[in-house]
């Protein structure tokens, strides 16, 4: 069994969401999710369908890109969640969707204010926007 079995777990968990939340499409978008005591992430692979994602398909990579577990390619967007992981410390995990609206708001470069009580439920301050990577 991996070492890094309870992330891998929580990875496979989420990134599941996606499509059942009609947030992803074909085999696009993931989520990270990371453990920061051993500094490394567990994340969707490369191009793999989510109908034959398994749990052990997760692919562990440490905060600088370089993959530690995992016999397929990590995401094409691995080294973005890297940079996000290593600059901002409170970061547990990364949701990457080509949701519609989401896509609008990452677009328009906005953070996504607390517009009702849901989300307001959960944070006490808007869902920040990254910005643009040079």
């Amino acid at each position: 069994m991996s070492n890094y079995q309870d992330i891998k777990e929580q990875a496979y968990a989420a990134n599941m969401q996606l499509p059942k939340l009609g947030l992803v499409l074909f085999t696009f978008g993931n989520v990270s999710a990371a453990d920061r005591e051993n500094g490394v992430f567990a994340i969707k692979p490369s191009g793999v369908p989510y109908d034959e994602l398994t749990v052990d398909s997760m692919v562990i990579v440490d905060f600088d890109g370089n993959t530690v577990e995992g016999n397929l390619r990590p995401s094409s967007d691995t080294k973005t969640h890297a940079v996000l992981y290593k600059n901002w410390e409170n970061i547990g995990g990364i949701v990457h969707t080509h949701s519609t609206y989401g896509t609008a708001w990452a677009q328009a470069q906005r953070a996504i204010p607390i517009f009702g009580t849901t989300h307001g439920d959960h944070l006490t301050v808007d869902i920040p926007c990254a910005p643009p990577m040079d």
